[in-house]
């Protein structure tokens, strides 16, 4: 009874996020572009749990380079709608679009000459009505088996935050670069703050095969070490070529007899490297830009002397300089 109580839950939930897709209209369009012009601030306000979701998204859109606060509605209206200007966006938050605190609260926010924009349940709400966008968040119902506690809608309002953020970085070619600068600390901003050589693989924890080696051999050798790629090499350990797993996949695709090939057949010839003294940062900005997970790293002369893989700049497990 426990678990299909959970797994209701968690099917209510994601029903509700997936019927938001319909709902993805001009009116976002307009919200971002809205955001993205203003020279201001987006300011946030929810009482009780949409203030707790409030305060979710102004940190996300922070630390996505896009500046946020949350005002408190009751405490903007005894002094703190002081920190309110003109060239700010007012972002309420309300299910039912009736929420008293934050309609007293709106006249005075459009006064200052702030636009408004409303996520709420309610399309023909008092606060929709007064709204410059509304973007519906409506859900059919709470997962609340009482249908009282709010489940279902503030899911539903913290994912069309994400979909707001997301949009927002897209929009300003928000980089891994710059979130570095914005986040120095934690183990993601010690990652993205170091040099390729204190992260990647070393020499000895490189899969390789020679250049005059079978495709079979460059398949076990992928297996064995678990990394989805194989280096291909010459004497000098000069690289020649790299296989990855998607090659693997495209080759069974097309009906290909394995058996029958080299490796050079399969590999990509010059394929992308970095220096093991470039900022991890980099690294990853070539990763999204090519859409790949795995670099090798080269010396000057094109020797290998390591392998940079996604997950040691994301984080997999516990995070340890090798050196």
């Amino acid at each position: 009874m426990i678990i299909q109580d959970a797994i209701e839950v968690l099917k209510i939930e994601a029903d509700a996020i997936l019927k938001l897709i319909d709902r993805i209209d001009g009116n976002f369009t307009k919200m971002v572009e809205m955001i993205y012009n203003s020279d201001g601030r987006v300011i946030i306000g929810g009482i009780g749990k949409s203030g707790i979701i409030g305060q979710k998204i102004v940190a996300t859109l922070n630390s996505t380079g896009s500046r946020s606060i949350f005002l408190h509605p009751v405490e903007a209206m005894h002094g703190d709608l002081g920190i309110v200007c003109k060239n700010d966006i007012f972002l309420a938050l309300s299910n039912s679009g009736e929420t008293d605190e934050i309609n007293i609260l709106v006249p005075a926010i459009k006064e200052i000459g702030c636009p408004v924009i409303a996520f709420t349940g309610n399309i023909e709400s008092s606060l929709a009505k007064s709204s410059d966008i509304v973007i519906d968040v409506s859900v059919d119902k709470e997962a609340c088996p009482l249908g009282l506690a709010p489940t279902a809608s503030t899911t539903a309002v913290l994912a069309m935050g994400d979909a707001l953020a997301v949009a927002l970085i897209n929009k300003k070619k928000f980089k891994s670069s710059d979130f570095k600068k914005i986040h120095p600390g934690g183990l993601l901003g010690q990652r993205l703050s170091s040099k390729v050589t204190e992260i990647m693989l070393p020499e000895d924890s490189v899969p390789w095969v020679s250049n005059n080696s079978s495709f079979q051999e460059a398949i076990e050798i992928m297996n064995r070490f678990e990394l989805g790629v194989t280096l291909i090499l010459d004497s000098e350990k000069n690289l020649k070529g790299i296989i990855t797993d998607g090659d693997i996949r495209r080759l069974v695709a097309e009906k290909k007899v394995l058996d029958s090939l080299s490796t050079e057949d399969v590999m990509t010839k010059g394929p992308l490297t970095v220096a093991s003294n470039m900022p991890v940062y980099d690294a990853l900005n070539i990763m999204e830009q090519h859409q790949i997970t795995v670099l090798p790293v080269i010396n000057k002369r094109g020797q290998v002397k390591g392998i940079i893989h996604l997950h040691d700049i994301l984080g997999k497990g516990a995070f340890k300089f090798n050196g």
